[in-house]
């Protein structure tokens, strides 16, 4: 089985970015529970990598709300309280529906075809029962969705914000499981065919508050 790091490397991608985005796949797709203590020691055998890039990727990630420093420089993963999802649930409804909406005005038929594509593999993962799979396609999706968006800024404040939810996330898909998820990617990907913003945007406003209720019912 690959490690994180090996899944996340890349041609040219210098050793010190691989290992941050192995962690942050870690923490993005809940391979670390909310509450659970990281320690560099910990993440340098898990991902087989050195003690510098992997200080510097808890260095980044924390920076990123991804992580939480406590005292005695312990590291944990942050547990979600009320507010904070309701946060969350209110900056991912301002910011992903005009992502949706943009994206509806400029994708290509290609784009619109990879779109389908990650989105049968999503609807395996489904029928499996696979929620790392679930997980990973999901944020696939709206990751290749908000590319076409051509919103840089609002790109990378969306994917900070997936950092900060999605352990909660995968402890939520674990406890109902994936056949309990409705999936509302057909709605986006039909907004997208026609060009229509509005109802993409509102495709992405009910996908956003599916997941997030489904969180804050947990917490």
């Amino acid at each position: 089985m690959k490690d994180e790091a090996e899944r996340a490397s890349g041609a040219g991608v210098p050793a010190h970015e691989q290992v941050y985005r192995a962690l942050r796949d870690m923490v993005l797709f809940g391979a670390l529970a909310p509450g659970e203590p990281v320690t560099i020691q910990g993440i340098v055998e898990r991902l087989g990598a050195g003690m510098t890039p992997v200080r510097e990727a808890l260095r980044r990630l924390t920076a990123e709300g991804a992580l939480e420093a406590l005292g005695n420089r312990r590291i944990v993963v942050p547990v979600l309280t009320a507010a904070a999802v309701e946060d969350l649930t209110e900056a991912r409804l301002a910011i992903e529906p005009r992502l949706a909406a943009r994206a509806a005005e400029r994708a290509t038929p290609e784009a619109i075809a990879l779109l389908r594509e990650i989105d049968a593999r999503l609807d395996r993962g489904i029928a499996r029962g696979d929620v790392e799979a679930y997980l990973r396609e999901n944020f696939a999706f709206h990751a290749a969705l908000n590319a076409q968006a051509a919103a840089p800024i609002l790109t990378s404040l969306t994917e900070s914000l997936w950092l900060r939810f999605g352990p909660s996330l995968r402890v939520v898909c674990g406890q109902v499981g994936t056949r309990s998820l409705r999936d509302l990617h057909k709605e986006v990907l039909v907004a997208l065919e026609v060009g229509d913003a509005e109802a993409a945007a509102e495709a992405v406003r009910g996908d956003v508050r599916q997941g997030m209720e489904m969180i804050a019912a947990a917490v």
